[in-house]
């Protein structure tokens, strides 16, 4: 059987391609894969719709315990928000809200996967400071850098007129990943160690037969039989009737740079949580920078509710959003600014948000082995490999022991509109 899945790529190898590229190479190769031995004579076959970190995360799980997997993706794994995300880590963010189990279990997943699967190396996984910073813009154009009083907690190469730094986050509490690296690495292993197929293909439809899924079809015809279908179609949710007439999802259309500066070295692992007070009046903004081991350093922020398109690849960043980022990166640093870091990307993508702020995980109701998995906004990287362990576990087993899942199931909507009234 041949399958199309983008080869696992290392951080050493990272480097040696893009030193002179503007972009990572997105290259998609063929090549065979087998059923593990390890398989059951004949396997639940499960189809996970969605190449993205939830999907590839459910469909590494499913395909690691025995399942017959087929990943369909659009475009390409990694693509949208997954490839373009942060890829911050936190073990105890979430804990004041609904997220509090799901986030704690997914952070010490990514320890374990970064044991098995060398994530130093594989995928740039490690832990690092978080320090929150406030930085007015006025007072960097007014203020030569070398004037200003900087507090000892505040590395180096943060060099712009920054106060009230406060470390938010330990090494102990906060780490990070390169989010592409990361989801590709996932389905490698999947297709190369336990025989997972990827399909690209674009999903027209879930049939269904007797309140029981039968297959998928895709557009120009292809259909896909299974035993479970998982839809995890991050904010591409919304074009899907079967989930839309349920619950809404949105996106949150999201920017970013990733910026290669001269001297990537110099550059120590701190991720930077910003009040940023710009020149002009209005209220602060709250960019966040995050260096990564491949020696380029991410910046994002400056959000909007838009409407998704159909096509990943459509989406394109905000001129204006992206001139305000790289004004936040010069005044963050010097060694970030215009002539001292080359732009490596200029980019958007959008985040998967529910209307209650919680994500949608489980059996869509009244269709036996449907499930969906949805909706988690800026913490996909950091709860993907959770909500696909658990996914692995409701779809085999019946029931998730790693997290308890009631508090996400899409049963909730059933009954109540869409503005929440019965």
């Amino acid at each position: 059987m041949t399958v199309s899945v983008v080869p696992s790529v290392s951080i050493s190898s990272f480097l040696r391609q893009t030193r002179n590229a503007r972009t990572f190479p997105i290259t998609l190769i063929r090549c065979s894969s087998s059923k593990s031995s390890t398989m059951e004579e004949h396997p639940k076959r499960v189809v996970v719709c969605g190449g993205g970190v939830i999907g590839v995360c459910t469909a590494y799980f499913l395909a690691k315990r025995g399942a017959a997997v087929t990943l369909v993706e659009k475009s390409a794994v990694a693509c949208a928000a997954s490839g373009k995300a942060g890829g911050f880590l936190a073990l105890d963010w979430c804990d004041s809200g609904a997220l509090s189990s799901l986030a704690r279990a997914s952070f010490d997943l990514h320890r374990s996967l970064a044991q098995e699967l060398d994530g130093p190396q594989s995928y740039g996984y490690r832990p690092l400071t978080t320090l929150g910073l406030s930085i007015a813009e006025t007072e960097s154009q007014a203020t030569p850098s070398a004037s200003v009083s900087k507090p000892s907690s505040v590395p180096n190469w943060v060099d712009g007129p920054v106060r009230s730094p406060k470390t938010i986050g330990t090494p102990d509490t906060t780490a990070q990943v390169h989010p592409q690296l990361f989801t590709r690495t996932l389905i490698s292993k999947a297709v190369e160690n336990y025989g997972a197929e990827v399909v690209i293909g674009k999903l027209e439809s879930v049939e269904v037969e007797e309140g029981r899924v039968k297959s998928v079809a895709l557009e120009g015809g292809r259909v896909i039989e299974s035993d479970a279908v998982v839809l995890a179609l991050g904010p591409w949710s919304c074009k899907l009737e079967l989930l839309s007439s349920i619950f809404r999802v949105h996106g949150l259309k999201a920017h970013s740079i990733v910026l290669e500066p001269k001297n990537p070295d110099a550059i120590t692992p701190h991720a930077l949580f910003l009040t940023y007070h710009p020149s002009q009046r209005g209220k602060p903004l709250d960019p966040e920078v995050y260096p990564r081991p491949t020696g380029e350093v991410y910046l994002c922020g400056m959000s909007a509710e838009e409407e998704v398109p159909d096509d990943p690849e459509q989406i394109v960043g905000n001129p204006e959003a992206i001139k305000v980022l790289k004004r936040v990166a010069k005044t963050v640093s010097s060694q970030l600014g215009e002539g001292e870091a080359e732009v490596k990307a200029e980019q958007a993508c959008f985040l998967p948000c529910t209307d209650d702020s919680v994500p949608v995980i489980g059996e869509v109701p009244g269709i036996r082995g449907c499930y969906v998995a949805t909706g988690h906004s800026c913490w996909g990287i950091l709860n993907g490999p959770a909500t696909g362990a658990a996914m692995a576990e409701l779809v085999l087993d019946g029931r998730a022991s790693i997290v308890d899942l009631t508090v996400f199931s899409p049963a909730r909507f059933v009954g109540r509109s869409r503005r929440g009234k019965v």
